[in-house]
């Protein structure tokens, strides 16, 4: 399918007042509305790569809603002081402005996915209209350690039942992630695990940021980031691209057979 590319500034309440940008790039299907997927970025914001991973799943039928900072030292230092001086509140706000535009624009059917990089994608999987959310090496969320404070409370709201009847969720991370060590992604994982939240937790032999295709810093695996998009899409497809109607609460286990 064909995209367009268009940006919308909305005012924010919180970090001393400003407007936050919010880049919409949508498939040209004239007289349908579609289901909408919101993608958060990495801490260098929309960048080259963001931009295509966002227009790819565009492509596809669905609409996104993700200024960039360099790749190099100087970007990275500034994007990491970024992400530890703006508020918990802050981000939660991001989140529900950009569902909030997305669900207000005529051709959104008002059904939501979301997905991000790095820092971003779990943001936005506390909203109850997100469907579905898949995220890609999901960071500082073991330690606790994003927004001002470094105290993340992600997990502590996990455990608090802020994620029961949500939608579905999808961890995906490398195994070789100096970012997100093992111990880090079992307590992830336990955490989801014990809360009921129903959730599928990919490892895959990769390193941190392997999605990145550019700057990647010898991370890039181009055939992984394939294979996982395709995993991606089925959820998508399954949890927002098809209305089967309301949820039945009568979900049964599954038969133990051979």
């Amino acid at each position: 399918m064909l995209i367009t590319k268009a940006h919308h500034d909305i005012p924010s309440k919180l970090q001393g007042g400003g407007t936050m940008r919010v880049f919409v790039i949508s498939p040209v299907v004239q007289g349908y509305p579609q289901a909408k997927c919101c993608c958060i970025s990495e801490i260098y914001q929309v960048t080259g790569p963001v931009e295509r991973f966002a227009g790819q799943i565009a492509s596809q039928g669905f609409f996104e809603g993700p200024e960039p900072i360099p790749y190099d030292v100087e970007g990275t230092d500034r994007g990491n002081q970024y992400k530890i001086d703006k508020s918990i509140e802050a981000y939660d706000e991001d989140a529900t402005h950009s569902i909030d535009l997305l669900v207000s624009l005529p051709n959104c059917n008002g059904r939501i996915a979301a997905t991000g990089m790095c820092l971003g994608g779990h943001l936005a999987a506390f909203d109850h209209r997100v469907l579905s959310t898949v995220c890609f090496f999901a960071t500082d969320v073991h330690s606790a350690t994003l927004g001002k404070g470094k105290a993340d409370d992600s997990l502590i709201r996990v455990r608090n039942g802020d994620l029961k009847g949500r939608g579905e969720l999808v961890m995906i991370f490398g195994k070789q992630d100096t970012h997100v060590p093992r111990q880090g992604r079992d307590l992830i994982r336990s955490t989801l695990e014990d809360a009921g939240i129903p959730t599928s937790f990919l490892e895959v032999q990769a390193q941190h940021a392997f999605i990145r295709d550019e700057s990647s810093k010898g991370r890039w695996d181009a055939a992984l980031t394939r294979s996982l998009f395709t995993f991606m899409m089925e959820v998508f497809e399954r949890t927002v691209g098809r209305d089967l109607g309301p949820k039945s609460s009568d979900i049964k286990e599954p038969e133990h057979v051979c």
